[in-house]
């Protein structure tokens, strides 16, 4: 669809393709609205697909008296996890005691069991050293008093935002990436009429009308909305990871650990086939609208911290997959420390155009709740916010039988794909239907994100669609020419348009997913 055939008129307009921006979206079309959602770039592109992954209370912001936003954020993800099965998994975290560094065991447990209480359920178990250096093989065991286990949750952050996006298309929404608000129109009195909206690529232009806007642009959100706070404003901060093969870490449970320069908790998660380590927490000075990418000092920051913490698996640069950094959106008065600032969100309001930025990737539905009924008095009389409703429709409970696919990865295209998911398998071969190699997904994957998921880039295919661009060596460069050979027909690019996104992709990772050398 361009932009010379949408509709001119809509209740609600939605900036940002982010998680944010999503889940405001699923929610505005699931109660009546005639919404449009517009992200400048691809959807998910920012920080909704450069997070650590997880669904998480925020163990740690008890330690910093927020229990108000671990309450809330614990009860989002129980209610996530009850609904979203395949995309939205348990984990098990594992959590060494130390007698020379880090938390001791009476804090720990003190705070695992506050955290339990949240979930309205014990969570967490206690082991010897002996029984947890067997459950995590390598562990640094000088002076290791112990360890823990708790739970929280796992998720593909872009699968979360694409399913939202798609289920509330399905509903009667509209969303467009690649496209940009050049303007918010007002009338004589300051009320928002509508905006400018131009193709990123093509530069085409159409004005539409609406009386409510929603900015939920993250790290952007002060170029269309300046804080009405006084000395408050958007602090970009840049969180960092690695991803290693699993065979230079083999964990199959989630690790966190403190490191030892800053005494900042860092995660090593099973992910997708890779190990995610991760994250860091650095003011960004970079533009915005460039890729954001690891700084030397970040990654030999966390190879240090794992090398710590698994001394005898000698880990180097070499075992690195890939890179991914992603900006905060942190609303900051500026005199903490990164790690100390609020994950707390916000919400503005001027005269039909209401923003929201902020909060955490957990609590995306309680935000897209409260956004709403903030844009309420610029909305049709006649809506209701209810709140009762699942996330998503449901999928069948019995899972459709084939030889060929396992119920695990059923589940797994169940939760990606919702009820699309038997359009993934439909027509595909056995090879087709095999894991690509060091991954989760399986090829099929890749032909119907092609087909059915917006695609104007081979980076949006293989960085966000499926991830496998930062899953496997050089990007996926061994696998290219089969990509090729799966999409072409779908995606009508002749040879030198292929030739073209290969090198603008090879060069892309290079830049944003760059393994730095010492």
């Amino acid at each position: 669809m361009t932009l010379s055939e949408i509709d001119k008129t809509w209740d609600l307009i939605v900036i940002g393709g982010g998680i944010t921006g999503a889940g405001v979206f699923r929610e505005a079309v699931r109660i009546g609205l005639k919404v449009l959602l517009v992200e400048q770039n691809d959807f998910s592109w920012g920080t909704s697909s450069r997070s650590s992954k997880m669904v998480h209370g925020g163990l740690r912001y008890l330690k910093e008296g927020r229990f108000l936003l671990t309450r809330t954020s614990v009860h989002e993800r129980e209610r996530l996890l009850r609904e979203s099965p395949g995309l939205i998994e348990p984990l098990e975290i594992l959590v060494p005691v130390y007698s020379d560094h880090g938390p001791g065991k009476q804090a720990l447990s003190l705070g695992l069991s506050i955290y339990g209480l949240m979930a309205h359920e014990k969570q967490h178990t206690y082991f010897e050293s002996r029984e947890f250096t067997a459950m995590v093989p390598g562990v640094r065991e000088d002076k290791l008093v112990g360890g823990f286990s708790f739970y929280d949750a796992q998720v593909d952050d872009v699968r979360l935002v694409l399913r939202l996006i798609h289920e509330a298309v399905l509903a009667g929404g509209t969303a467009l990436n690649y496209t940009q608000v050049k303007e918010i129109l007002r009338d004589n009195k300051g009320s928002v009429y509508g905006v400018t909206l131009s193709d990123f690529e093509t530069g085409e232009s159409v004005e539409v009308q609406t009386g409510t806007v929603i900015n939920a642009t993250g790290a952007w959100a002060e170029k269309l909305h300046p804080s009405p706070k006084e000395g408050l404003h958007l602090r970009p901060l840049r969180g960092s990871h690695i991803i290693l093969a699993s065979d230079a870490l083999p964990i199959t449970r989630a690790i966190s650990f403190i490191h030892p320069e800053d005494n900042r908790p860092i995660f090593a998660t099973p992910w997708e086939g890779g190990i995610l380590v991760g994250t860091t927490d650095m003011d960004h000075g970079q533009d915005l609208s460039h890729e954001p990418y690891i700084s030397d000092e970040e990654f030999f920051y966390l190879l240090e911290g794992l090398r710590v913490h698994f001394p005898s698996l000698s880990i180097t640069e070499d075992q690195c997959l890939s890179t991914l950094a992603g900006i905060r959106p942190v609303l900051s008065k500026g005199k903490l420390s990164p790690s100390k600032e609020s994950r707390e969100s916000v919400i503005w309001m001027d005269k039909g155009l209401v923003t929201v930025t902020g909060g955490k990737l957990t609590t995306f539905r309680k935000m897209a709740f409260d956004t709403l009924k903030a844009a309420k008095p610029f909305l049709p009389s006649s809506i209701r916010i209810v709140r009762s409703q699942a996330v998503f429709t449901k999928v069948p409970v019995n899972l459709s039988e084939q030889d060929m696919i396992s119920k695990e990865t059923w589940r797994r295209l169940y939760g990606r794909y919702g009820l699309s998911a038997a359009d993934v398998v439909k027509d595909s071969d056995s090879r087709d239907l095999e894991k690509i190699p060091g991954t989760n997904t399986i090829w099929a994957e890749i032909r119907f994100a092609a087909k059915h998921e917006k695609i104007r880039h081979l980076s949006d295919l293989l960085l966000r669609r499926v991830r496998i661009g930062i899953l496997t060596p050089e990007g996926g460069k061994e696998y290219m020419d089969r990509i090729e050979k799966l999409c072409q027909p779908i995606l009508s690019w002749d040879d030198r348009k292929w030739c073209d996104e290969k090198s603008i992709y090879e060069t892309l990772w290079k830049s944003a997913h760059r393994i730095p050398k010492r």
